[in-house]
C-alpha cells in the first residue's frame, strides 16, 4: 500500500500533473471536541492522497461536505485543499485506512495495520456519541473495535448501539453509489439528520 500511494503521487493523473501530491498517510481532521465521527474507507488516490486531507478534492468529498454543510456541521459545502478555510463543528472526519490502497480495496492485513491509528483517534475524541460509517468496510472496522455482538447487517440507515456510542450506517458517497442512485442526497441528509438528533440527546 505504501508503494502504491507513492507511485500514484509520482505517476500523476493528467489533470493533476502540475500539482504536488501529498503521497503520505492522510490524517483525520475536524473539531477536537467532536461528538460525531464520520468514518470512511481510505483516502482516494487522486483525492486525499493528492491533497493531504481526507475526502478532499474528489467527488465523494463533494457529496460529504455538502451534506455536512446542510446539517450545520461544516462551514462551507466544498473541500478542495488543506488550506481552503473549511472548518467542522462538532464533527471529525477520518478513514479506517490511512493510505490510498490499490483499486480502493484495502486488504485485511492493511486494515489491521492501520487499526491502532483509528483506535487512538477515537480515544482522543472524548466527547463522541455517534459514529457515522460510510460503507460496509467502515462499519466492519468500527463494530469490531467496539465489540458489537451480535452485529446488525449493514444497510443504509441501520443503527447499532455500543457502550455510550451509536453507530449509524450509510452507503458510501462513491460515484458507484451516487451515479446509480443507490445513494441520493435526500438519503444522505436523512442519516445526518438522525446523527444530529442522536448527538443532541
Amino acid at each position: 500500500m505504501v508503494e502504491w500511494r507513492e507511485l500514484v503521487a509520482t505517476d500523476k493523473r493528467a489533470g493533476y500533473a502540475g500539482e504536488d501530491y501529498w503521497g503520505k498517510p492522510v490524517p483525520g481532521f475536524g473539531d477536537p471536541g467532536a461528538w460525531l465521527l464520520v468514518l470512511g474507507l481510505a483516502p482516494a488516490a487522486h483525492g486525499g492522497n493528492r491533497t493531504g486531507r481526507v475526502f478532499t478534492g474528489d467527488r465523494s468529498g463533494d457529496w460529504l461536505f455538502r451534506a455536512m454543510h446542510r446539517a450545520g456541521l461544516a462551514s462551507q459545502p466544498t473541500s478542495m485543499s488543506r488550506d481552503d478555510g473549511l472548518l467542522l463543528n462538532g464533527a471529525w472526519v477520518t478513514a479506517a485506512v490511512k493510505c490510498a490502497p490499490p483499486a480502493n480495496r484495502p486488504t485485511t492485513t492493511e486494515r489491521d495495520a492501520c487499526r491502532p491509528f483509528l483506535v487512538r483517534e477515537i480515544e482522543l475524541l472524548t466527547d463522541l456519541t455517534v459514529i457515522l460509517c460510510l460503507g460496509s468496510f467502515a462499519y466492519d472496522v468500527a463494530s469490531r473495535h467496539l465489540g458489537i455482538r451480535p452485529r446488525p447487517i449493514f444497510g443504509h440507515g441501520v443503527e447499532a448501539p455500543a457502550r455510550e456510542l451509536t453507530l449509524i450506517c450509510s452507503y458510501h458517497p462513491s460515484q458507484q453509489n451516487t451515479f446509480t442512485g443507490k445513494l441520493t442526497e435526500k438519503m444522505f441528509d436523512r442519516v445526518f439528520e438522525r446523527a444530529v438528533a442522536l448527538g443532541l440527546n
